[in-house]
């Protein structure tokens, strides 16, 4: 028996053309699901839909931007005219900014939680509403690290993933009874577009000297722990935050 089978179901993926996001959107097609990977990239959009269709999938080019309602209400009524229903929505999309506590002013700080948070919120809420009028469904936030503990000067960005936490344990048990499913991942450290530089730096080194596997992670490390929480054999795990982060949560000291 294969429990990672996926064929029949469709899947979003917000935040899904770069880095993690599409190297789970990529996970899921191979595993069988259709997927609609968005993002704000038109061309992002349109490369990952080629990639999808290549595997024999369906799939579908249509971008999105997390800060808007009406762009996600977009989405979520393009995806119902091309597909019966989404079965699983991965919350892919986020931002982070390195800056002195003492000086982050109100309008960064909400730009950080616009997008991880509400952005978050928004989608769980556009699709997650017919996911319960159906009852069943599938949602993945992507937590951190930092939803554990501190890292040094991303106050906003621990404080906005800490607060995925709490969305995904609060959304968890008000829809289990609807049989919707909320679980979260949370990454160890993987390298992508967006963190390159800083896994470049002393900061980095000091990131992987803490990860008792003495190196990074790989994308593809990612998608077996999305394939099992996106699939029906999940069936009694709701309101978890899963780490896949070589050992670094359980450390303290490691030589």
């Amino acid at each position: 028996m294969n429990y990672f089978d996926l064929t029949g179901k469709v899947a979003v993926v917000i935040g899904g053309t770069s880095g993690i996001g599409k190297a789970l959107a990529l996970g899921l097609a191979n595993a069988g699901a259709g997927v609609v990977a968005t993002s704000r990239s038109a061309e992002g959009t349109a490369a990952t839909a080629r990639e999808i269709q290549s595997l024999g999938r369906r799939s579908l080019a249509v971008t999105s931007d997390v800060t808007s309602r009406e762009s996600l209400e977009a989405l979520n009524k393009s995806v119902q005219a091309e597909f019966p229903a989404v079965d699983i929505l991965l919350n892919c999309a986020g931002i982070t900014k390195r800056i002195p506590t003492l000086d982050w002013t109100d309008e960064a700080w909400d730009a950080i939680f616009d997008v991880n948070v509400k952005g978050t919120l928004r989608a769980c809420q556009i699709f997650g509403r017919d996911m319960i009028a159906r009852r069943s469904g599938r949602i993945i936030n992507i937590a951190s690290l930092s939803t554990f503990v501190a890292f040094h000067q991303v106050a906003a960005y621990s404080a906005s993933k800490a607060a995925i936490g709490s969305l995904t344990q609060s959304l968890a048990i008000e829809w289990a009874p609807h049989n919707v499913f909320v679980n979260a991942i949370a990454p160890g450290v993987f390298p992508t577009a967006l963190n390159s530089a800083l896994l470049d730096s002393p900061r980095g080194q000091e990131l992987q000297l803490r990860t008792p596997m003495h190196r990074f992670g790989h994308a593809d490390e990612l998608i077996t722990t999305a394939l099992y929480l996106a699939s029906d054999h999940s069936s009694f795990t709701t309101g978890q935050i899963l780490p896949v982060d070589g050992g670094f949560l359980a450390s303290a000291v490691n030589q």
